[in-house]
């Protein structure tokens, strides 16, 4: 337990000191009266329409966890789902690649007296619809907004490609194991079996890396199984979770707008930040911090001008990242207040 915390909070730190040397490669030609400035300028209604998005993401996922539970005829309050929601994506914006999260949701879930195959079902299906859709919107806006991508994001393509590269292969990956489970079984094996010799793993914990692949393997094939025989349930997560992408995706506009800038069209902009997040989110930095801010300023100084740009990458990254770690942080930390006062109580 100490570990972990050590770790979390070792993150957390890279996540700081990554981010403050950031903002000062970024602004250490302004003085602090004009960022502040800058920052003040934005319109607070828009502001706070841009909070209220980032929210509204949160609770995307809160809606499908519920959703998916009431199927399950699991009987859990809405506000426990958003609980689940701000603690995952607390845990997933402190861990590299994300990989904190869902562990730490199913943890709670547990703790709520909800069955681990239900929880491990609904982070399985979540997970599916979160890099599928991600895909499915990039390659549409690409196809049908390829003049605007070439324009703006041509200077980071490398990083969209290779973004495309990691998030299909991952998607791969879960395909095969739900068509041929004793394929990506095996397949997994002679993996661990490799990267042990490599001396990449530790060589002492083969075993239990095995074990844990094989359990991950059983539980997808599990999840395969479960949705071929509820596609309609399938095709609502994967509706829902566009909604809930989109409304992430769409406060860069709202930042813009916030400026009272309004030559670029909506759905431009939507593509644009589309292609950041194909570009950075499988990349193992905790919240990819500073890859996230460069590849704002590469695509957008255009569009907001060198005059609003920085300011708008404060807000942008402040809505998007910093406001949701921090209620996340709050919610994980009463959460676990809680769950301590439970558990002397039934000591007692």
């Amino acid at each position: 337990m100490i570990k972990k915390v050590l770790k979390y909070a070792l993150n957390i730190g890279l996540i700081l000191v990554i981010s403050l040397l950031t903002l000062h490669l970024i602004f250490k030609e302004q003085a602090l009266p004009e960022i502040m400035h800058d920052l003040q300028s934005a319109s607070p209604f828009w502001i706070t329409l841009g909070a209220a998005a980032a929210i509204l993401f949160v609770a995307g996922e809160s809606v499908i966890i519920h959703y998916m539970l009431r199927v399950l005829e699991q009987k859990t309050s809405f506000l426990k789902c958003l609980k689940y929601s701000f603690v995952g994506f607390f845990f997933s914006f402190i861990t590299p690649s994300s990989t904190g999260g869902q562990p730490m949701q199913m943890y709670h879930m547990k703790k709520d007296k909800i069955k681990i195959g239900y929880s491990t079902l609904i982070m399985l299906l979540i997970t599916i619809a979160y890099k599928s859709v991600l895909i499915l919107l990039a390659l549409g806006f690409m196809i049908f907004n390829s003049d605007v991508v070439a324009r703006y994001a041509g200077d980071m393509k490398w990083l969209i490609v290779l973004g495309f590269v990691m998030n299909l292969s991952f998607i791969a990956a879960l395909l095969l194991v739900f068509i041929k489970p004793i394929w990506a079984r095996a397949l997994g094996i002679k993996t661990v079996g490799l990267l042990t010799k490599l001396r990449i793993l530790k060589r002492k914990n083969k075993d239990k890396y095995t074990e844990k692949l094989i359990s991950i393997c059983d539980t997808y094939a599990m999840g395969a199984d479960y949705i071929k025989k509820n596609l309609s349930v399938v095709f609502n997560v994967f509706l829902l979770t566009a909604v809930q992408r989109i409304c992430l995706f769409s406060i860069t506009w709202i930042v813009y707008r916030a400026y009272g800038l309004g030559q670029t069209r909506f759905i431009d902009i939507l593509t644009l930040q589309i292609m950041i997040g194909v570009a950075v989110e499988m990349l193992p930095l905790p919240g990819a911090a500073g890859i996230s801010e460069g590849c704002f300023l590469l695509t957008f100084t255009e569009i907001f001008g060198m005059k609003f740009v920085k300011p708008a990458l404060l807000i942008n990254r402040g809505l998007t990242y910093y406001l949701i770690l921090f209620i996340g942080g709050g919610v994980t930390l009463i959460a676990h207040i809680r769950g301590m006062r439970n558990e002397n109580k039934q000591n007692e």
